[in-house]
């Protein structure tokens, strides 16, 4: 099949090499020359586990190339998939304004009848959109459906060929069929394809986002009830988790999530309930409590040592929001090194990915390291913010030796408590203690 793929970014290049990858001739167009031209020389612009060799390979082929010209990708195909950008506008809405003009370049360049396909995470109601400004261009007949993406990054290649469930909000029999026999090859194993009508599956996505960032809140906040009494959050996750209407995955505490989407997704479904006169206010206050969480490893280091950091020095293992990408879009390592560094801390990081990214944001306001252990050279602390593996099983010994005080504060809960007490740490996690802790 010819597949066209609008948009070069994380879930736009991961569209186009799966894409391939299963024998579909496919383009990848972009405006961003830049982009492109390293697209073409192989040089992937993001970091996920498989996606490099992937795109390497089908380049190689021939089953894939990149352009910056959308006019000549798009007469070129049949199928068009719409991964461009939709950030937080005004009021935290969808922006929309990369998906309508994507439309209207669409349409006034058609050349036959085509199928167009939202992947972009889009509001309820931006297929219609998307038709109306396609057809009032073109005479050619045009099929506009949903096909909601559902990638974790760090796991998006595998998400992709391996899915849960293909969504398709379609209401042309025509795209469908096409549609179906397109996603063929990822199904085998019977895994769900699931077909409804545009509108419902614009919402599912944001319904999904919804449910995990409002679990993963929840979550958070048992674990601070936890803290408080002096009970194990891992024996209550266990106990939730062995529900089978709840389930055990995502009710692992933390500092929060972060990354381009639960954040962004949430803050824009909220405003679209609030449009359509629903109450928003269970996504509100899973934010609210997700902002608090945030700041958790900021607060806690501030309890320890006072409000005037100046002439301490922290050590952060982890920056990017969640292993395996060097995305550090809304963060939590953000928000404590922002803190940190308002009360005079030296701050000295280690991620295994993301340092690159790490000084787009800080510039020389922080040290980076390449090796996790100098980070902890003199440290007053050290704080980890991701579950990298090379943090999972550190030598201790050679990390009580570096630290100037045996301080750990864990986001991400790695080790357990009474064996980092024996080994003569002061170690906090989330949600367990080994302290007796007085009643209310």
């Amino acid at each position: 099949m010819r597949i066209t793929v609008i948009g070069s970014g994380y879930v736009g290049l991961v569209v186009a090499a799966c894409m391939a990858e299963s024998g579909n001739d496919v383009i990848g167009a972009d405006i961003d020359e830049a982009k492109i031209d390293g697209l073409n020389q192989g040089e992937v612009p993001i970091v996920e586990p498989g996606l490099a060799p992937m795109l390497e390979r089908n380049i190689a082929a021939g089953r894939l190339r990149f352009t910056t010209s959308i006019r000549e990708a798009v007469r070129a195909s049949d199928l068009i998939f719409l991964a461009v950008g939709t950030p937080p506008g005004k009021d935290h809405a969808a922006d929309l304004s990369a998906v309508i003009s994507t439309a209207r370049l669409i349409g006034e360049v058609m050349n036959g009848e085509k199928i167009v396909v939202t992947k972009s995470t889009v509001p309820v109601g931006t297929a219609r959109l998307v038709r109306s400004e396609i057809e009032a261009r073109t005479d050619h007949p045009v099929h506009v459906c949903a096909n909601p993406e559902f990638l974790k990054e760090g796991a998006a290649v595998r998400d992709f060929m391996a899915p849960d469930r293909v969504v398709i909000g379609s209401d042309s029999e025509y795209a469908t069929a096409i549609l179906r026999d397109l996603y063929a090859p990822f199904i085998r194993t019977g895994r769900a394809l699931l077909v409804m009508d545009v509108r419902s599956a614009e919402i599912t996505k944001y319904a999904c986002n919804a449910m995990l960032a409002v679990r993963i809140s929840l979550m958070n906040s048992i674990a601070h009830l936890c803290d408080l009494t002096g009970a194990d959050v891992r024996s209550v996750r266990r106990g939730v988790g062995s529900d089978s209407r709840i389930g055990r995955r995502f009710l692992y505490p933390g500092v929060g999530y972060g990354g381009s989407c639960l954040p962004k997704d949430m803050r824009a479904l909220a405003r679209t309930m609030s449009d359509w006169g629903v109450d928003p206010s269970i996504l509100q206050a899973a934010e609210s409590i997700n902002q608090r969480q945030k700041r958790l490893l900021l607060d806690r280091l501030v309890d320890r040592f006072g409000e005037d950091l100046r002439g301490r020095t922290i050590a952060v293992w982890g920056l990017a929001f969640k292993p395996n990408t060097d995305d550090m879009r809304e963060a939590p390592s953000i928000v404590t090194i922002e803190g940190l560094l308002e009360r005079g801390a030296r701050v000295v990081v280690h991620d295994p990915e993301a340092l690159t990214t790490a000084r787009t944001v800080f510039r020389d306001r922080i040290e980076y390291v390449a090796d996790n252990y100098q980070a902890l050279e003199g440290a007053d602390a050290l704080l980890i913010h991701t579950e990298w593996y090379p943090y999972r099983h550190p030598d201790f010994a050679r990390v009580r030796a570096a630290l100037r005080n045996p301080v750990i504060l864990d986001g991400r809960n790695l080790y357990d408590p009474r064996a980092m007490e024996e080994l003569g740490f002061e170690y906090r996690c989330v949600g367990r203690t080994v302290q007796q802790v007085p009643s209310p």
